[in-house]
């Protein structure tokens, strides 16, 4: 099967060999995750999103794939969320990790941050892939700008 599926998942953005990013995958589109040869799925959306899967946790692990629950408050991006995000991406590095939210805005937003300090991309580049998904509205602006802030030498 092609992995072009992969395509219709909401926002859906490869970011590398290793990484891909979406918004909400279905039920179905989980099977094809696994098909493309993902290991690890990220979500950083919350539980009552409006198109959260009640029971994500199972689906993913019936596709034999380790599932991580990071839920970030789309109002109050916090640093700690940030650190949690990076040691899984850390500790999964040698694995293909698919990281997803409601509509891959936080998490588009937390790759860049993990692209910039601990891949050392140049902004430039991290940021052609934020802005294919969006600009970030003033509260993700800002959480980045002091992120950024704290990592300048």
């Amino acid at each position: 099967m092609s992995h072009n599926c992969l395509e219709n998942i909401y926002n859906y953005l490869k970011i590398s060999d290793k990484i891909a990013t979406a918004g909400q995958p279905s039920i179905e589109q989980f099977s094809h995750i696994k098909q493309a040869g993902y290991q690890v799925v990220i979500n950083l959306a919350l539980k009552d999103s409006s198109n959260a899967l009640a029971n994500e946790k199972e689906i993913v692990e019936s596709e034999q794939m380790q599932y991580v629950h990071i839920p970030v408050i789309w109002e109050n991006p916090t640093e700690d969320k940030l650190q949690e995000f990076i040691q899984v991406m850390k500790t999964d590095a040698d694995k293909k990790v698919f990281v997803h939210c409601a509509a891959n805005k936080r998490v588009s937003a937390f790759i860049y941050l993990y692209r910039r300090f601990y891949e050392g991309i140049d902004s430039e580049a991290a940021k052609k892939d934020l802005h294919q998904i969006w600009i970030p509205n003033k509260i993700w602006q800002q959480f980045i700008q002091n992120i950024e802030n704290k990592h300048k030498h």
